[in-house]
């Protein structure tokens, strides 16, 4: 299933809408749309996923539903800004009648048509199987920010468990097939917040909490605790499973890798001071996504690396986009799924960390979104092992600056939103893997 990650960030991808397919495929075509018109065939019900779609981000926890009793489902690439088809069930639009998600009747002589139409485009249909086991890493105190992912699972009604450092370490992640990392500093930081926050009751007792997990599971201190966290991720995507990252837990995720037995962390975070020649000691081919970044040392400064591009996705402003790529739906379903959408531009939005310069991204690392004419990516795929890792820079979709106590996000409200189109895309796609044995 993984055999099309073959473009790169050193290979150009281009920004094709609908490629026609080779000659000779029309006849294919027009061969299946006899077959399937002469046999009787049940109705199913098209999700429509374009403009016609009353509430896109229910119609994933929809789709999910139907896989949670049992039944298949088909995830149409490209046809309709990747669409949805599903059993012909009543149940199943009662359930979307609930949900206030949009069907449409889909007889047999209209999906041979169909059919023919995937057959002959830059389209795929891609079997969905088996709903995926979600788990949110996800800390027990509740810091005064939210989280998107979590945000969209529960506004899908998708359900998921909660796991954090200890259920990590005593290897609870071999129950789940995806896992999303919270807004973590995977550095031991606490977010680089102390500058501005460290005053403040809710960081304080971040303090608190983490120097108490850190204890009870034996570590010395915090930041040795999240390197031991962020290896173990590394395993459990090694073995076959899924993981998605946003904000600061994208390139802090890596930099805990890199730095792993090195002290990076100073003396207002973990008690003593950092290893002069840490910045020498990192070790790149450790990491997931990024290479030759340079540390930020200061630790009253609000940044973590050179990696990202925060200062100028600010001076940009908030009318600025991010464009996702076009590929090639039949030789590389896996980034097709992941770039589904009824946009190809989407709002930029910033974070922690708000995206990626594309000279620290490893060659293999494939590229689904970047911001055209400048050297900044947004979304980022990869194979590690068996599994796969996909990061989104920048913290909520829908508030371009989304602020430290500001409300969350009313789903309800951005129910068209592209960028949380993209979250739940990848949420989605491990339904179309086949399921192997984690060892």
């Amino acid at each position: 299933m993984m055999r099309g990650l073959t473009r790169t960030i050193q290979e150009p991808l281009r920004r094709t809408a609908r490629s026609r397919a080779p000659a000779g495929r029309g006849l294919i075509a027009v061969l299946i749309a006899i077959v399937l018109a002469a046999a009787p065939a049940q109705a199913k019900w098209l999700v429509p996923m374009d403009d016609r779609q009353t509430d896109h981000l229910k119609a994933y926890g929809l789709t999910y539903w139907v896989l949670q009793q049992g039944q298949k489902a088909e995830w149409l690439l490209n046809y309709r800004a990747g669409s949805f088809l599903l059993p012909g069930d009543p149940a199943i639009e009662r359930e979307a009648n609930v949900r206030g998600v949009t069907l449409e009747p889909m007889g047999g002589a209209a999906e041979a048509t169909m059919r023919a139409e995937i057959a002959d485009n830059n389209m795929e249909a891609v079997g969905l199987e088996k709903p995926p086991k979600i788990a949110v890493y996800i800390p027990p105190n509740t810091p005064p920010w939210d989280d998107a992912v979590t945000l969209a699972l529960d506004y899908a009604e998708i359900p998921y468990a909660r796991v954090w450092d200890e259920e990590v370490l005593r290897g609870e992640l071999a129950k789940y097939d995806w896992l999303h990392l919270h807004h973590e500093d995977f550095t031991g930081q606490h977010g680089k917040f102390y500058a501005a926050y460290h005053t403040f009751p809710w960081y304080q007792e971040e303090e608190r909490v983490q120097k108490a997990m850190a204890a009870k599971l034996g570590f010395a201190k915090g930041t040795q605790l999240k390197a031991a966290v962020a290896r173990t991720v590394k395993d459990f995507i090694g073995r076959g499973g899924f993981m998605f990252g946003m904000c600061s837990a994208t390139d802090t995720y890596d930099m805990a890798l890199a730095a792993a037995g090195v002290d990076i962390a100073d003396a207002i975070y973990d008690g003593d001071p950092a290893d002069p020649q840490a910045q020498r000691k990192l070790d790149f081919t450790q990491t997931l996504a990024f290479k030759d970044f340079r540390l930020e040392p200061d630790p009253y400064l609000y940044r973590f690396s050179d990696i990202d591009v925060t200062l100028e996705a600010d001076a940009r402003g908030p009318n600025s986009f991010f464009t996702l790529f076009d590929f090639s739906a039949k030789n590389d379903p896996v980034p097709t799924m992941l770039v589904q959408n009824h946009a190809n531009a989407v709002l930029d939005f910033l974070g922690q960390t708000t995206g990626f310069r594309r000279q620290f991204i490893k060659s293999g690392v494939l590229v689904l979104g970047e911001v055209e004419g400048a050297d900044e990516t947004k979304y980022l795929h990869g194979q590690f092992g068996r599994g796969t890792f996909t990061f989104l820079g920048g913290h909520d979709p829908e508030d371009f600056q989304h602020r430290v106590g500001d409300p969350a996000t009313d789903l309800s409200k951005v129910r068209h939103s592209p960028g949380y189109r993209l979250i739940l895309n990848n949420v989605l796609f491990p339904a179309a893997e086949k399921k192997k044995q984690k060892t």
